[in-house]
């Protein structure tokens, strides 16, 4: 073992290069003072303190001065932390593309918005983002590390508020955030902090720290350093729960039953310190979530969705990030999958400057012939140096009785250890795991070693993996393990090697008034051998992309796949299988997206080639339109006809209406229409909520269930109603 770590540390440290220099550090000053928060800036308070300006631009013209003004100013009470930010305008006029809370692609991105981006440890490994928009809608969400670059998690909510105005040409936002809601050590001063402007009306994005393009606007590897004066331990509001109570009514058509449950549930936070928090759960109702966006999935393998209960999601990327795409051992959405939860428990955050702890417990209830389950996890994270993070985890499934435990478990143990130059062009990351299950050993390991290289011109990847056949994660998801059958109805586990690469080349054309970027080579391979050393997939794809002044895009490619079918393949779902063979097939496809800024916008691509025996050819459109600020309208259609010949053809329709209306931005109501042929499917989703005060909830959901032939088959009505107490 100590060999392996040895040769992953000499490995990434070939690619450690010099470091940059980095931004001067500013000050966050310390005052008693109290704001009424407003969107007016009339408090002296704000007269007093140094703006941070100098913003630059992101989007389009990357690193050139922002022609439009930002003057951004902060202090703290010890309470909370206060920001301003003016944006000078060259117009009175505002755009806003959605109302919604947590929408941070049209609340945040799509609208004249404001965001700061916090990393109070300053370790570039976890952060929060916060945006507002001209409207008064609130984005807050999670910034997490992941392969190459960081991801966000929206799902996340917390307390804390922001007023807006507009003064002529001036855009004033006025920002409160309890520092109880931000994890922090009163011993780490120094936090990374970004800005964000966001001109829809332009497209235009700048940011306080100058971020290349191949970098996303939320990096943490690019926030500037800032001191907190006088940074205490937060001791107010130690407690926050949340109880809740749900009436739900359910009737079967087809059995010509019906059933109503009234279900109450309490969540419990307590903030152990201010890095740490202690989360649980008892009895919870998870009935007004948003429902899943349906796909047709023609591939042989499960699709992943994401995670979208809040309890999961605190400091969730201490457990999401424990793995890679496709091979992860915690996909948090097993849990209570088949059953009810009955408790759930989990501590998280810094137990020390550069340690982070996770430890999650969850008890589901049995359930027909699901027994009752106990799930576990525990995650140490240590960041080791700036360029390397070390992560330990245990997960464990168990099947208990009552308060015993049976002999019917599923254990993951791994390694892994991040690298970041720190120049920020070369990342890596190398994982090892194992898998224990009763009645099962041997070939239970997994493997991956990956080296990405990003610079805006150019970027790179290369990494090989290993999946053992029992490498079994019942709380993960690794769904090319499990190979079906269509013939004989059965699965197959089976192990393999992966092998990918890619390669990517883009040009940026700032003198140009028409052209914003061409990235006019994208390569990429990726190749699965099996146990016996066979080649069982090989995908080579070649494209390119065109992208306009205005963010409008063309995009077009080609796709070569190598298949080695060892299992039958139904993909028609009509009984006439696919058989076993080697199938070598190819398609071209190209699409156009308008411009994001306008209130019609519009989408579509297509594709034609060969699939396996036969043909594939492929349709998708979608369109939006706003009406803000009373509502938003989109609609997505995509056609799949495949032709196989003797075996038979179809065709897959899938079909998505939304409607957003907004009676405030803290009351609206959403409706989703989807229609899946694939699935035999056509479900009506609709959710009245009202945030009656700070992450008080009341929901009112009806979901209608029907067959493709529009017959009902099952339908029913939720009302859910909680109240947040701090203590």
């Amino acid at each position: 073992m100590k060999r392996i770590v040895f040769l992953i540390l000499l490995v990434f440290g070939m690619f450690h290069v010099l470091a940059q220099s980095e931004l001067a550090s500013s000050k966050i000053v310390f005052s008693n003072s109290n704001i009424q928060l407003d969107g007016e800036l009339n408090e002296s308070i704000w007269n007093d303190l140094i703006p941070e300006g100098g913003f630059l631009n992101y989007i389009p013209n990357n690193g050139d001065l922002a022609s439009n003004k930002t003057e951004v100013k902060m202090f703290h009470n010890g309470k909370s932390l206060y920001i301003s930010a003016v944006y000078y305008d060259t117009t009175p006029d505002v755009q806003i593309g959605s109302l919604k809370r947590d929408d941070i692609g049209t609340s945040g991105a799509d609208s004249d918005s404001f965001a700061i981006i916090l990393d109070t440890y300053n370790q570039q490994q976890s952060g929060y983002f916060f945006i507002v928009n001209m409207g008064g809608a609130l984005i807050d969400a999670l910034v997490s590390r992941s392969g190459d670059g960081f991801d966000v998690s929206t799902s996340w909510n917390t307390v804390w508020n922001a007023k807006t105005s507009a003064k002529g040409n001036l855009k004033v936002f006025e920002i409160e955030i309890p520092l109880k809601a931000l994890g922090y050590k009163a011993d780490t001063s120094e936090w990374g902090i970004m800005f964000h402007t966001r001109n829809i009306k332009l497209n235009e994005w700048t940011t306080n720290t100058p971020i290349d393009r191949n970098y996303s606007q939320f990096d943490l590897r690019f926030t500037k350093t800032f001191k907190m004066e006088n940074l205490s331990e937060n001791k107010s509001s130690r407690f926050a729960v949340t109880p809740s109570v749900t009436l739900n009514h359910t009737e079967d058509v087809a059995s010509n039953s019906k059933d109503t449950t009234v279900k109450p549930s309490v969540d419990i936070q307590y903030n152990v310190s201010s890095s740490l928090k202690l989360d649980a759960t008892i009895n919870p109702d998870f009935s007004q979530i948003d429902v899943d966006r349906q796909v047709t999935n023609l591939s042989r393998f499960s699709v992943f969705f994401p995670e979208r209960r809040n309890f999961f999601l605190e400091n969730s990327d201490l457990f999401t990030n424990l793995g890679v795409v496709g091979v992860n051992p915690f996909y948090s959405r097993r849990i209570g999958a088949d059953s009810d939860i009955l408790f759930g428990l989990k501590l998280s955050g810094n137990i020390a400057e550069k340690t982070r702890l996770g430890v999650l417990n969850v008890a589901t209830k049995a359930k027909d012939a699901n027994p009752a389950q106990n799930y576990g996890a525990l995650v140490v994270q240590q960041q080791l140096s700036k360029s390397f993070t070390a992560t330990g985890f245990l997960i464990n499934r168990q099947e208990t009785d009552g308060f015993s435990f049976l002999d019917d478990y599923n254990r993951v143990a791994g390694l892994n250890i991040n690298y970041q130059s720190k120049n920020n062009k070369w990342s890596g990351l190398a994982n090892f795991a194992n898998s224990a299950t009763n009645n099962i050993s041997g070939d239970t390991n997994f493997y991956n070693l990956g080296v990405w290289y990003n610079t805006i011109n150019a970027a790179g990847y290369v990494g090989i993996r290993k999946v053992e056949k029992n490498y079994i994660t019942d709380v993960g998801f690794v769904p090319r393990l499990y190979n079906y059958d269509a013939i004989s109805e059965s699965v197959i586990r089976e192990g393999y090697t992966q092998a990918r690469g890619r390669i990517s080349l883009t040009k940026f054309y700032k003198d140009s008034k028409i052209i914003d970027n061409h990235r006019y080579l994208n390569l990429w391979n990726n190749t699965y051998w099996d146990d016996q050393g066979n080649v069982a997939q090989s995908t080579v794809v070649l494209n390119n992309d065109l992208v306009f002044k205005n963010q409008s895009f063309l995009y077009g490619g080609m796709r070569y796949e190598y298949v080695n079918l060892k299992y039958a393949f139904d993909p028609l779902n009509n009984g006439n299988a696919i058989v076993a063979d080697k199938y070598r097939y190819l398609d071209l496809g190209f699409g156009y997206s308008s411009a994001d800024n306008k209130k019609f916008q519009y989408g579509g691509n297509a594709s034609y080639g060969s699939y396996y025996s036969g043909h594939k050819n492929r349709v998708s459109v979608n369109a939006q339109y706003r009406l803000m600020p009373l509502a938003r309208l989109q609609i997505r259609y995509e056609r799949n006809h495949i032709d196989l010949k003797e075996l038979g053809s179809e065709t897959f329709h899938l079909a998505r209406f939304t409607s957003e209306v907004f009676f405030s931005n803290r009351l609206s109501w959403t409706t989703y229409l989807q229609y899946n042929t694939q699935f035999d499917n056509f479900n009506i989703n609709s959710r009245l909520q009202w945030e009656y005060k700070p992450l008080s909830y009341i929901y009112l959901v009806i979901s209608d269930n029907y067959n493709q032939d529009i017959v009902r088959e099952n339908w029913g009505v939720a009302f859910k109603m909680n109240y947040r107490f701090d203590f």
